[in-house]
């Protein structure tokens, strides 16, 4: 065992003042997180309850195991936007009946649990996470259908929803759809496509038009019961596999289908049955990562405060050092991990990361990227070492990998070193990002001086004088403009992480997500694409 040493002083000015600054994220992040768990304000809540319907939250609280732990997703999707925070649904992974689920329910305070782009944006997620990581999905429906005035931007891409949730059946992977109230229009289909479907006694109606439309469409005179009632469905139509007497019966069901399942895990067990908790306080990770992000700061720290034991046997730690890669354990889980030690990314790191990619999937090994980069180095020197070649390297590795990658934004996503550590758009299994991080091109700062060089070149090309009092304006405003738009909760907001979670939380949601992703097979690549060497 080689056990990770810290030299972290709590008492250190530079820590108090890390620590004061993640603080003040964090409280951001819980005003965030209160908009979102308040639904559609006090008024709808209270009606809804008064209705005897519970909200989504507590229907999942029902659902899930006793003191079992549920990992929300997206939590703040559509922040920002003009759309209430949280985009109207709950997403997350749940254990019901001892089983991992990912279960996704409606919250019917906020517009009737209407579909706007930033809920459809939450939902997709949810199925891509079901199926990349073979998990039994489970619906908790209660939806008016589409959002109208939005319908432009919803009704196409949102068909996708319908098609996936048939390829999860097609892929030998469950659904479970409970129907608590509406289900109209397009939310007719979640049912109708789900493997096991039920239905509540006097509150569940699903329809593809209700009796206005039929009236308008056909001319026939219609009530709720005959037409989509759950005595219907469950009697006539036999869309409705169960009738329960409430919601709570309903509840009662879906967890009585998943006990029937029958499911099992295809990934192997944790490596350590009784893992060892790291040596140091997690609650230490607020005061390590640096308020200002030109400052790096040494991922090793993090590492002995999430990996068991605080244990990490690194690789070629003399070799390419701004990157640290290594093996370690997490909650029992065997993992490789690959953290940025110093922002920028040369051509010996990009290297060293192509081939310990290599060595994790010969071993079949989840991978972990720890983010904090400014990306690839640039210049002349650097072009002629050849770091396009070698960023490409890097960069194919991740790529074409194919064990299960868990990604952490801990603060600095610049460039392509956001693609070579695995971001977004390289489909890690899950991302977090920490309140203080952020991601964009380039840092603000050098984003608005090159739109300053290039309209300095442009002015001197046509032979005038450059404005110098409308250059600073130009640079003030572009600054501030990517500051805001590369925030944790803005990029949470529109969906480019799976949510921004509270750092001392990192060892325990990586924990869950190891776990998730053994639900399925963990295998490594058979093969890369061509490496320019």
């Amino acid at each position: 065992m080689t056990t990770l040493d810290s030299a972290v002083d709590p008492s250190a000015p530079s820590y108090l003042a890390n620590r004061a600054a993640l603080l003040e994220r964090l409280t951001e992040l819980d005003a965030a997180l209160d908009q979102a768990r308040a639904g559609g304000s006090d008024k709808y809540v209270t009606r809804h309850h008064a209705r005897g319907k519970l909200l989504p939250r507590e229907r999942i609280e029902l659902l899930v195991d006793a003191d079992s732990p549920f990992l929300e997703l997206s939590p703040v999707a559509a922040y920002g936007s003009d759309f209430p925070v949280g985009a109207s649904v709950v997403t997350g992974i749940g254990v019901v009946e001892g089983v991992e689920c990912l279960i996704v329910a409606n919250d019917p305070t906020v517009r009737g649990g209407a579909v706007n782009p930033w809920s459809l944006a939450k939902t997709r997620r949810a199925g891509e996470i079901a199926l990349a990581n073979r998990l039994p999905m489970v619906n908790l429906v209660e939806s008016a259908g589409a959002d109208l005035p939005t319908q432009a931007e919803i009704f196409i891409p949102g068909g996708r929803v319908f098609r996936d949730l048939t390829r999860l059946s097609a892929a030998g992977i469950p659904t479970v759809s409970v129907v608590f109230g509406n289900a109209t229009a397009g939310g007719a289909y979640v049912p109708g496509m789900s493997d096991h479907v039920i239905m509540i006694r006097d509150r569940s109606q699903v329809y593809l038009a209700g009796p206005p439309l039929v009236k308008m469409a056909t001319g026939e005179v219609t009530d709720d019961e005959s037409l989509g009632g759950a005595a219907m469905h469950a009697g006539t139509s036999g869309l409705a596999d169960y009738l329960a007497a409430d919601e709570r019966d309903g509840i009662r069901l879906a967890r009585q289908c998943v006990r029937r399942l029958n499911w099992r895990k295809q990934g192997p067990s944790p490596r350590t049955a009784v893992p060892q908790p790291p040596k140091y306080d997690p609650e230490e990770l607020l005061g390590i990562t640096s308020a200002d992000l030109k400052v790096p700061f040494d991922p090793r720290e993090v590492l002995a405060r999430i990996l068991d034991g605080s244990d990490f046997d690194e690789f070629k730690p003399a070799y390419g050092d701004a990157l640290v890669t290594g093996w370690g354990e997490l909650h029992g889980y065997p993992v490789g991990v690959l953290a940025n030690a110093r922002g920028v990314l040369f051509s010996a790191e990009a290297q060293k990361a192509a081939q310990f990619i290599q060595l994790a999937n010969a071993s079949n090994t989840p991978l972990i990227f720890l983010q904090n980069t400014t990306g690839y180095m640039v210049g002349t020197e650097y072009e002629q070492r050849g770091i396009i070649k070698h960023g490409a390297l890097m960069i194919n590795a991740v790529s074409n990998s194919t064990v299960p990658h868990l990604t952490v934004n801990l603060g600095a996503s610049y460039g392509a070193g956001n693609y070579g550590m695995c971001g977004r758009a390289y489909e890690p299994r899950f991302l977090f990002t920490w309140p203080n991080a952020k991601s964009a091109v380039m840092g603000p700062a050098q984003l608005a001086g090159v739109l300053s060089i290039v309209a300095r070149q442009a002015a001197a090309a046509r032979g005038r004088d450059y404005d110098e009092d409308s250059d600073a304006a130009m640079r003030l405003m572009v600054e501030q403009q990517i500051e805001s738009q590369s925030g944790a909760l803005f990029l949470s907001g529109r969906l480019y992480d799976d949510g921004v979670i509270d750092p001392r939380d990192t060892r325990t949601v990586l924990g869950l997500c190891l776990s998730t992703i053994h639900s399925g097979p963990v295998k490594g690549a058979d093969g890369f694409g061509v490496f320019r060497m």
